[in-house]
């Protein structure tokens, strides 16, 4: 198997949260703590002697950088290679990742303010950097903080996860986020009382609503690409420049999961 150990930590599952059928939080342990910036990728997956190959694949680390616990929000494929092992995994299982943690969807730190959009998994990205700035501010690391409009959307309510309740609690505590979760399918989720559409929409409604000091702004995209596509557009219009447009694709394809 073509493989170097050495590259590679062995991580232990330590829990899956299931949202949905096919979307889940998986949290796992490293053997050490791991460094990495937020909103960067790590490739995990499963390494075994009945494979004709590694299983490998790379995700958003929602979990803030420097500790051993790391934490992925995933979406199960319909008939994907890995995902339907990893939903086949017991407590205490092992995960391999690749020690070098990469990607270039991290915070645009020449700016102050940061529009972000992302569909069901896609919020990944922001978590882990929301996490990172409100840790460095109660730690005196950071004075000034940086902005955030955090656009989230899903079909229906209970496929944002917990993250909904994670950054809905953290708006009401600080005054540098703001979270705006909609759901595309309301008929089919009767209690949800929150913005409606699909998060493009809901992009073009807030852009419309506020003015947003172009020079100092940063905007991002992450999750279906269809999405990605549209919201180009959307930030385009608004005034933004295309180098301060980031986004990062989510392909959900047939075996690619």
């Amino acid at each position: 198997m073509a493989i170097n150990p050495d590259q590679y930590s062995v991580l232990t599952l330590v829990e899956r949260v299931d949202f949905s059928e096919d979307l889940a939080v998986f949290r796992m342990r490293a053997p050490e703590p791991v460094e990495f910036t937020p909103g960067q990728y790590a490739t995990i997956g499963l390494v075994d002697e009945s494979l004709d190959r590694p299983l490998l694949r790379p995700y958003s680390v929602a979990s803030e950088p420097g500790h051993t616990d790391l934490e992925f929000f995933i979406e199960r494929v319909e008939d994907g290679d890995l995902t339907s092992r990893l939903w086949d995994l017991e407590q205490g299982a092992e995960i391999w990742m690749r020690k070098k943690i990469v990607g270039r969807f991290v915070l645009d730190t020449s700016r102050r303010y940061h529009v972000m959009a992302a569909t069901v998994t896609g919020v990944g990205p922001y978590i882990s950097i929301a996490r990172h700035q409100q840790r460095a501010l109660a730690a005196g690391e950071m004075d000034v903080p940086h902005r955030f409009l955090i656009l989230h959307g899903a079909s229906r309510s209970w496929e944002l996860g917990t993250y909904r309740e994670e950054l809905s609690a953290l708006e009401q505590e600080v005054d540098w986020l703001e979270y705006v979760p909609t759901v595309s399918r309301p008929w089919e989720d009767p209690d949800w009382s929150g913005e409606r559409g699909r998060v493009e929409d809901v992009l073009r409604k807030h852009l419309d609503a506020r003015s947003v000091p172009i020079d100092e702004t940063a905007a991002y995209t992450c999750g279906h690409p269809k999405m990605i596509e549209k919201a180009q557009g959307i930030l385009e219009r608004a005034g933004l420049d295309e180098e301060v447009i980031h986004e990062e694709k989510y392909f959900v394809e047939r075996n690619a999961g």
